[in-house]
Order: structure tokens, then sequence, then C-alpha cells
């Protein structure tokens, strides 16, 4: 058997980032958050959301009860970097290893990190990976909306939303 963890949300103005675990032979799927908190300034700048990511991956996989013989599969993004290595460090380097996730397993992260938009009350735009320009913007003027309400859903550690005044409040 395999477990495939990946990452939703983590370039995404809104929210935390969805980590989700998922094996394919039992059609086991299970996630967890990483706060918004971690995206704020501060937090952010420290890099807090990497060994996140990794305490949630780890929780994950415990949770799923790896087998001796199963392996498990890490998206390639950035942020699960930190993940892998305590994997490996736990497991050995032969039962982790870094992949694009595809298919099921990236379509339920998804479906996860929409549904915690939805319920901030935010609609995400159909395609907002193929389209992230225009989701951006999408995502934005919702927050100018209501930036008194919005804003503390924003990830405003990232440097480029220092342009932006109504992040600077936050």
């Amino acid at each position: 058997m395999t477990i495939l963890i990946d990452d939703a949300g983590t370039g995404d103005l809104l929210w935390g980032v969805v980590i989700g675990a998922y094996q394919p032979e039992t059609e086991t799927f299970i996630y967890d958050i990483i706060d918004v908190s971690f995206f704020k300034e501060g937090a952010f700048q420290e890099k807090r959301h990497f060994e996140e990511a990794a305490r949630i991956v780890l929780k994950l996989v415990e949770r799923l009860n790896l087998k001796p013989y199963e392996k498990i599969k890490v998206c390639q993004g950035d942020i699960l970097n930190s993940a892998a290595e305590r994997l490996k460090e736990r497991y050995s380097e032969e039962v982790v290893e870094r992949v694009h996730v595809e298919g099921r397993a990236q379509e339920l992260i998804e479906a996860a990190y929409i549904n915690e938009l939805k319920n901030l009350g935010y609609e995400p735009i159909p395609d907002r990976i193929g389209r992230w320009g225009k989701s951006f913007w999408h995502m934005y003027d919702w927050v100018k909306k209501d930036p008194d309400e919005r804003v503390k859903w924003v990830k405003t550690g990232f440097p480029n939303l220092r342009k932006f005044k109504i992040f600077r409040m936050s």
C-alpha cells in the first residue's frame, strides 16, 4: 500500500493550507490545516509553516498506521520539504519518495481546501489553479468588500502583499 501526501492553498491569498494524506488502496483520506496565523507577519518570515507542515504530516501518517511494507509519496512542493526529511528520519529513505501528486489524491486535497474556503463565505472561481492570477484578484476583491472582517483570513506575511494598503492594516 501507499500513502500519498499533498498540500493545497499554499500560494493562495486566503486561508491557511490543507495538508492531506490519501491511501488509494483503501480510499482513505484525512487532512489537517496549517492555520493562517503561520502565514502572518513574523511567523511566515521565521518559516514556522514548514515545521507545522512536518508536524501535521507525521501525525497524518501515524493516524493511517503505516505498515512496514508501505511507501510514503510526498508532493515535491517546498512546504513539504521538512516533512519529507522528518519522514525519512523516522521511516527511512527507502520508504519516502518525492513525487508529483495527481489524480484522486490531488482532487480530494483540493476539494478539502475549497470546502474550507467556502466555510469562510468565499466562493472560489472554477479552475482556480489554472487561472491563478484571476483567482488572486477574485480573492482580493472578496477581501476588499469587507476588509475589517476578512483580512484576518489573508496570508499577509507574503512580502508582495505589502504594496496593498488593506494588507498593511493587519
